[in-house]
């Protein structure tokens, strides 16, 4: 089922927008759809991990300093 939404974007997103519609085939709503579930699915993660890491915290479960260190040494080692 499909609802209609009414929104207000700057000119300068419409105009891009439509270049890219233009330069995929794709229609400005299609690109429009596309973004927003992107930007949802990516938000939803986002939030999701963030609730899980707090419980996490909540519970006490943090990392030992062992596991730092190591994770510290592993990034130190690869950045060179």
């Amino acid at each position: 089922m499909n609802t209609t939404l009414s929104l207000r974007v700057p000119q300068n997103v419409i105009e891009q927008l439509g270049l890219l519609a233009d330069a995929t085939g794709k229609s400005r709503n299609f690109l429009a759809v596309q973004a927003m579930q992107d930007f949802i699915e990516r938000e939803a993660w986002q939030v999701q991990e963030i609730q899980e890491a707090i419980k996490e915290a909540d519970a006490g479960d943090f990392a030992t300093d062992e596991e730092v260190r190591a994770i510290k040494t592993k990034w130190s080692r690869n950045a060179d």
